[in-house]
């Protein structure tokens, strides 16, 4: 993991955001050794629609609490959205067909994933 304990604690704030409104199968790709220009991709998996706006909402909110710009959007669409915090964060909402289609995973497979494990109340 990297060592900026800044970015560990937005990326948790996103991670935990994302989850909090449901959304599944969250993966966090450190991109920093294998791209010039990108540092760290946050992709999950929501419904379409609501849970998707939901999702990006409370990513948005929680993402901004820990210092993080006003993110830009792109899409959005029934099947994905896009919230890029600055040149640091990109997260990626998507379907469940739009994640299999684009395989970020697949296409970023040199990176390295980040492990954060669900908290239990």
């Amino acid at each position: 993991m990297t060592q900026d304990p800044t970015i560990q604690n937005q990326l948790r704030a996103i991670v935990d955001a994302a989850r909090e409104r449901r959304a599944e199968d969250v993966v966090v790709l450190d991109l920093t050794e294998v791209s010039s220009t990108l540092e760290y991709f946050v992709i999950c998996t929501a419904t379409a629609g609501l849970q998707l706006n939901a999702v990006q909402e409370n990513i948005r909110e929680k993402a901004q609490a820990t210092g993080l710009p006003r993110p830009s959007v792109e899409g959005p669409s029934e099947r994905w959205l896009l919230l890029a915090f600055g040149g640091s964060v990109v997260v990626h909402i998507m379907t469940k067909d739009a994640r299999e289609y684009y395989d970020l995973e697949g296409l970023w497979s040199d990176a390295r994933v980040l492990d954060f494990p669900e908290i239990h109340a």
